[in-house]
């Protein structure tokens, strides 16, 4: 039983993030500019954007937060995105999922500029991502491989179950496993007889958003878990029952504590099993700086910035 550490790899990245970045301000006299467009205030949405922003000024990027009122219309969502489009102090746009219910979330995707699209959740990026071609990839899933390739893991042969088919992990994940060779099933809430799909996996990769949807006895002996779930539980019994005995501590001090989508217990069968929290959470803020400064890279090299190599 291995942990994929995505906590101490996440270091690592942002380290060297924080050293490009700064040479790249002292050759250009620039540094990467990442806006989060949110529309109304998600609790949940509002601490995951306060993460990526303290990360960022961390590492030295230009981090800007623009938060549009909940009743937002569509043509007003789509107008804030024309302006991030055509700012030039913006390198990296993010659309903060999910969006209010009222908006049409893919038709204010494509407004995003595929050059500055971040998260890669544009349509066009997305294609690359589904047929091989892309060069950046979602932040999540990007993450998850990335986590993968460190500790030496090659899903190239490996059955692999992705429970989750959103836009935003299970189906670029599914596209980018299948592109490294792995065999794919993805699952989903129509999904029948889900325990037998993944106890016969070699690697089970969780983003449903259900905490604890992955129990001990519906994963093999020697199984590889990815957990992409992060769920706060502020009911004592849920957390008892879900979250292994650490995170106890945190709901005594706070009041909630955090479960993943995979059973902790199940971590004991596994070869390589990624903590919650302590895995993929990290990674995907981690790829979103990378994302950042890739995108200021590529937008340097096509105006031709003085500087720019």
């Amino acid at each position: 039983m291995g942990v994929l550490d995505g906590k101490a790899l996440a270091g690592e990245i942002r380290e060297r993030v924080t050293q490009e970045v700064a040479r790249l301000k002292e050759a250009t006299g620039r540094v990467p500019g990442l806006t989060v467009l949110m529309v109304g205030d998600d609790p949940a949405s509002r601490i995951y954007v306060r993460t990526k922003h303290k990360v960022a000024e961390k590492l030295g990027i230009r981090s800007e937060l623009v938060v549009l009122p909940g009743d937002s219309s569509q043509s007003q969502v789509l107008a804030g995105l024309r302006r991030l489009n055509r700012d030039d102090r913006v390198d990296a746009i993010l659309v903060q999922i999910p969006l209010p219910g009222h908006l049409d979330t893919w038709g204010i995707l494509d407004e995003i500029d595929p050059s500055k699209d971040v998260d890669r959740f544009h349509p066009l990026n997305l294609g690359r991502v589904l047929t091989g071609q892309a060069d950046l990839f979602p932040c999540t899933p990007a993450g998850v491989v990335r986590l993968l390739d460190h500790y030496g893991v090659d899903p190239a042969g490996m059955d692999a179950v992705v429970v989750g088919r959103s836009f935003i992990v299970g189906k670029p994940l599914a596209a980018m496993l299948t592109n490294r060779h792995a065999t794919v099933t993805v699952c989903h809430t129509r999904t029948r007889d889900l325990a037998d799909r993944t106890r016969s996996a070699d690697l089970v990769v969780a983003a449903a958003g259900r905490p604890g949807i992955i129990e001990p006895d519906m994963v093999r002996s020697g199984a590889i878990l990815v957990d992409v779930g992060t769920n706060y539980l502020d009911d004592r019994a849920d957390v008892e029952r879900m979250c292994p005995p650490e995170q106890m501590k945190r709901f005594e001090r706070r009041g909630s504590a955090i479960a993943g989508d995979i059973h902790w217990k199940a971590w004991e069968k596994s070869a390589w099993y990624t903590p919650v929290p302590g895995g993929i959470g990290p990674m995907t803020v981690a790829m979103l700086m990378q994302n950042t400064l890739e995108l200021f890279r590529d937008r340097g090299r096509r105006l031709e910035w003085p500087g720019m190599s």
